[in-house]
């Protein structure tokens, strides 16, 4: 077949596709069976339709509920040969809701002031949620506006997780390769394969070893990053390796030579509020006590780091049902925030809970038990711990919101993640919520 009745052919089937995007419904419902077929705004991600217009979101989380397990419908008399199953109760979650938890971000606020004279440095840590910059780059521009400030800041040597603000070329002795063809990366929240020993991983939680012996060519890096959008307006760059790396650069691009570690790359400026990105796909959020203490305390007090927002819990979700267990998760979550507390005692601390997320039960499509569970949980550990406290799943509009967010573009079929315009609006919304305490 001639490549033109090749591409033909293509095209067809993705227009035959688009049209059973837009004419089919979003959910089939055939027996006791539950049909989902993908629209137009989830294949694309595009931004969300008109109708997001009408729909309410607050701009503060509501008063957190008291959690309780709903009450088991009825059910016929079980054979006396199977035991019933242990049903699992939630334990009940009891919150103050008359302490405005940003009053913890009070010596955030103040520095700001400065910003004029120095950088400010934000570090937004997360899950797969913050991935591409979606969330952080709302933040980001908001803070920049009011205080000044440019550049996506820090990203890693080797980018393997695209960013929406930054685009990443590598090249290794003048040849072209992927992330994953590029220098050895060791990350404290990988497989054990590709972690270190000794915890030097650095702020990021990762980094690249430039060494020949372990890739071939990685003595000599160069690396283009081209900014996008107001990214582009950075003034310098900032190289985090060791003093055995040599490093020159010129526009977006930066050449690397030597032998040893590279922590990271910033574009950035002089003075104003620098927020990174620096996603952890996978993790739970428990992995700051495994990165060394020195390493962590030096960056901090040098780069003047005065915001560190927290974003995890989601990645505990799906595989737990026990209440014990999250309570776990979250008691391991607090020692990370005492961590952080020592290694950076003039930053405050913001931690973003875990969105709505749906399973599928007796056929239905609702929100994990754990969720509303784990945000009490989350939330009373935070007012605790004298940090600041967001929670997602009760902005979004807590039980089931993440249904009506799937039917107007704003999550993936999935029920889990948001499509990029989610995102973006979830990002602007916890922007807002930061920037109405500063007032």
């Amino acid at each position: 077949m001639r490549p033109y009745k090749v591409l033909l052919f293509i095209f067809a089937c993705l227009a035959v596709m688009a049209v059973l995007c837009v004419a089919l419904p979003h959910r089939v419902e055939i027996g006791d069976r539950s049909l989902k077929w993908p629209t137009l705004a989830e294949v694309f991600e595009t931004d969300p339709i008109a109708t997001l217009d009408s729909l309410e979101f607050p701009d503060t989380p509501g008063t957190p509920e008291i959690i309780e397990t709903p009450a088991s419908p009825d059910t016929p008399d079980t054979p006396a040969t199977e035991a019933p199953k242990p049903e699992i109760v939630v334990p009940k979650v009891v919150v103050d809701s008359t302490i405005d938890c940003r009053e913890f971000l009070r010596p955030f606020y103040e520095v700001l002031s400065e910003s004029d004279r120095q950088i400010i440095r934000v570090l937004h840590y997360g899950d797969s949620q913050i991935e591409e910059d979606r969330m952080t780059q709302q933040i980001r521009e908001a803070l920049q506006a009011r205080f000044g400030g440019a550049g996506v800041g820090l990203m890693p040597l080797a980018q393997t997780i695209p960013s929406l603000s930054v685009k990443q070329q590598l090249f290794m002795s003048e040849r072209f390769v992927l992330p994953t063809q590029g220098p050895r990366r060791y990350m404290v929240y990988a497989p054990k394969r590709d972690q270190r020993t000794d915890k030097k991983y650095g702020v990021m939680g990762q980094m690249a070893e430039m060494n020949d012996s372990l890739v071939s060519g990685s003595e000599d890096i160069m690396a283009v990053c081209t900014p996008q959008g107001i990214n582009a307006r950075y003034t310098k760059w900032k190289i985090f390796a060791d003093t055995s790396i040599h490093s020159t650069t010129h526009g977006d691009t930066v050449w690397l030579n030597g032998k040893g570690v590279v922590y990271g790359l910033s574009q950035q400026t002089e003075t104003g509020v620098i927020v990174d990105n620096l996603p952890m796909r996978g993790c739970l959020g428990t992995v700051f006590t495994k990165i060394d203490k020195e390493q962590l305390q030096t960056f901090y007090e040098q780069e003047n780091v005065r915001l560190i927002i927290l974003q995890f819990g989601g990645n505990a979700i799906p595989s737990n049902k026990n209440p014990g267990t999250i309570a776990g998760i979250v008691k391991g979550l607090r020692d990370q925030v005492r961590y952080l507390k020592t290694c950076a005692p003039e930053a405050s601390i913001l931690f973003i809970g875990p969105s709505d997320m749906l399973t599928q039960i007796d056929g239905e499509w609702q929100t994990y038990p754990m969720v509303p569970y784990m945000d009490g949980l989350l939330r009373k550990m935070a007012l605790e711990e004298n940090i600041a406290y967001f929670s997602l799943y009760r902005w979004m509009g807590g039980s089931g919101s993440m249904l009506r967010w799937q039917e107007v573009g704003l999550a993936g079929s999935d029920g889990v993640h948001f499509t990029r315009a989610g995102a973006k609006k979830a990002g602007k919304a916890v922007a807002n919520w930061i920037l109405e305490g500063e007032r």
